[in-house]
């Protein structure tokens, strides 16, 4: 395959990641039974600092390009707007698909088809992280740092970078509980998140989308 069908071919393969995390964060923010623990961070400084999600959720991507900066020694100014290109739509789909599904009562359905929704959603974010890694055009922020310490530090594991990279999510949740005395969008689907999520990125690295491979630039 020439260069400009294999970038077309990772191009389309960025579109559908962008959409399938969005969608699959949002819902579980919206099942109340779990979030994972990037967008479980921003729902709680969200709740404390009475900002929108979608801004917080903008806002922490931005201090995390920092840190991953900082963790490849360099600047890299295409990298780093690669992430505010994917922050954008993001943070506003998640917020907005969250809403538009408190609006339309999704809370209001029976617990067991929540937890269902809630599980679906932590297994499609590790999909479609897995897929937007491997496209490698633009990352977000928070999976962009998990791809540096995967590949630059974690000779590959994705599980285990996964859970190297949630110590900053961990953090703030402990750190808004204290100041809050109150935790949201934490649950099952988060426990679900740490545990699996890694693993599942992994999986689908093998067996979605076989024919797209890892574009390194670590």
């Amino acid at each position: 395959m020439d260069k400009h069908a294999d970038f077309k071919k990772r191009l389309f393969f960025l579109a559908v990641s962008i959409v399938l995390n969005s969608f699959s964060n949002a819902l579980t923010v919206a099942s109340h039974c779990g979030s994972a623990l990037w967008t479980s961070s921003s729902v709680n400084l969200s709740n404390w600092l009475h900002f929108s999600l979608g801004s917080v959720l903008f806002v922490e991507g931005i201090a995390v390009v920092i840190a991953n900066a900082v963790l490849l020694k360099r600047f890299d100014w295409h990298r780093a707007l690669g992430n505010l290109v994917f922050m954008i739509p993001f943070s506003f789909l998640v917020g907005s698909i969250s809403t538009g599904l408190d609006a339309h009562g999704f809370l209001n359905l029976p617990l067991w088809v929540r937890v269902v929704a809630d599980i679906l959603g932590i297994v499609g974010i590790g999909v479609a992280v897995s897929i937007y890694q491997r496209a490698n055009i633009v990352l977000h922020p928070n999976d962009d740092l998990t791809y540096i310490v995967r590949f630059k530090f974690m000779h590959g594991h994705a599980a285990k970078a996964q859970w190297i990279s949630y110590i900053p999510a961990i953090s703030i949740i402990l750190l808004t509980f204290i100041m809050t005395h109150h935790v949201y969008a934490v649950g099952l689907g988060t426990v679900l998140a740490f545990v699996l999520q890694g693993a599942v990125t992994g999986w689908a690295d093998r067996h979605v989308f076989t024919t797209l491979k890892h574009h390194l630039n670590v």
